[in-house]
C-alpha cells in the first residue's frame, strides 16, 4: 500500500469531515473576499498536518468534534502563515498557481492572512478549552519566530547545526508536535500520552525539513519544481552544508557562500560548493540524523493503543523520510 493511502486508512470518514469543515470555515459571503479564499482553497495541499491530528484523536477510539475544529484551526494557521510568507518571500507561485500576492496583490494577501488568523482564533475558543488555545496562539509566535531566526541566519558569516536546528523547530516541527499534541487533548488523554504525542510530530517535523534539505541536493528540477540547490542557490544553509563547512570548510567555500548571499556568485561558485558538500558526506550526515530520529520517534508509538493507527502513523513516518518530492 502507499504511504499516503497507509496514512489515510483509519481515517477516511473523518477526513472527508474535516474538508467540509475546512471549506466551510475558509468561505465568506462577500464575493470578492470569496474569490480571494477560493484562491487559497484551491491550493490546499494533501492536508499533512491535520491528518496527524486525527490520527492521535483516532487512538482513544472516537475523534471528537473538538479535535475536528483543532484541526481546522492548525490547518488554517498554517495556511495564513504560507500566505504571508509567500509576501515576505515575494514568492510567485505557491503549489503550480499563482501565489496569493501574486493574484490579488500584497495588501489583499496580507489582510486576508489576518483575516483567516482572526479566524481559526474563533474556532480555537468553539472548543471550550483553554489549553487548545493556548497551544495555537503560542504557535503563531513560534512560526513567526522561525523565519525571523532564518532571516536572522541568513546575516550570520557562520550558521552552526544548533541555529539550523533551532530555525527548523521553530518553522517546522514545533507545528507537528502541536498537531499530534492536540490530537491528544481534544480527546481527553492523560499527560504521558500527550506527551508521547507530541515528541511523535516533533520528530515528523524534523524529519520533513532534514528530507526537504536531502532533496534539495538531490532533486531535479522538474521532480520538485524547483532547481536544484534553490537553498543554497540563496545563501541559505541547510544541514548537509553546514556539516561539510563545520567538518572542512576554509576561506575560499566561506568567501564562495558569501558571494551566493550578496549575489554576485561566479559561475562555479554553486558547482563548487555541490561538490565540497558531496566529498564531506553533508547528504549522508543529514541522512544518519534523520535515520537516528525515526528510531526515537518509533519507540513513542508504543504509548498508543489502536493498531491500525499505530501502523498509519508509522507510515507517516516512512513517507516523511522517504518521499521524493
Amino acid at each position: 500500500m502507499h504511504h499516503l493511502d497507509a496514512i489515510r486508512q483509519p481515517i477516511g470518514a473523518e477526513l472527508a469531515d474535516f474538508r467540509q469543515l475546512f471549506e466551510h470555515t475558509l468561505s465568506h459571503t462577500d464575493p470578492f473576499i470569496e474569490e480571494a479564499l477560493a484562491h487559497v482553497r484551491a491550493q490546499a495541499g494533501k492536508m499533512m498536518r491535520p491528518m496527524m491530528v486525527l490520527l492521535v484523536a483516532k487512538d482513544s477510539g472516537k475523534v471528537s468534534s473538538v479535535a475536528h475544529q483543532a484541526a481546522v484551526a492548525l490547518e488554517m494557521l498554517h495556511t495564513a502563515s504560507l500566505v504571508h510568507d509567500d509576501v515576505v518571500d515575494e514568492a510567485d507561485v505557491r503549489r503550480g498557481q499563482a501565489s496569493v500576492n501574486t493574484a490579488y496583490g500584497n495588501k489583499v494577501a496580507v489582510l486576508l492572512g489576518d483575516y483567516m488568523l482572526s479566524r481559526l482564533l474563533l474556532l480555537a475558543a468553539q472548543t471550550n478549552d483553554l489549553r487548545i488555545v493556548e497551544q495555537i496562539s503560542r504557535l503563531g509566535g513560534t512560526l513567526s519566530e522561525g523565519e525571523i531566526y532564518q532571516l536572522q541566519n541568513l546575516r550570520q558569516e557562520i550558521v552552526d547545526e544548533q541555529a539550523y536546528f533551532k530555525v527548523i523547530h521553530h518553522k517546522t516541527a514545533e507545528l507537528f508536535a502541536t498537531c499530534a499534541e492536540l490530537g491528544a487533548i481534544a480527546t481527553g488523554r492523560d499527560a504521558t500520552f500527550c506527551q508521547s504525542a507530541r515528541r511523535f510530530g516533533e520528530i515528523v517535523g524534523l524529519c520533513f525539513q532534514l528530507r526537504d534539505d536531502i532533496l534539495d541536493y538531490r532533486s531535479n528540477a522538474t521532480v520538485m519544481g524547483k532547481p536544484t540547490a534553490h537553498d543554497l542557490a540563496e545563501g541559505k544553509l541547510t544541514l548537509p552544508i553546514i556539516h561539510a563547512l563545520s567538518k572542512a570548510g576554509t576561506t575560499q567555500e566561506m568567501a564562495r557562500v558569501r558571494r551566493l548571499r550578496q549575489g554576485t556568485a561566479t559561475p562555479e561558485d554553486l558547482p563548487a560548493l555541490l561538490s565540497f558538500v558531496e566529498a564531506q558526506g553533508g547528504i549522508e550526515y543529514t541522512e544518519t540524523r534523520m535515520y537516528e530520529l525515526r528510531s526515537e520517534a518509533l519507540s513513542q508509538l508504543s504509548n498508543f493503543s489502536d493498531e491500525s493507527v499505530k501502523k498509519a502513523l508509522q507510515a507517516y513516518l516512512d513517507y516523511a523520510i522517504e518521499r521524493e518530492k
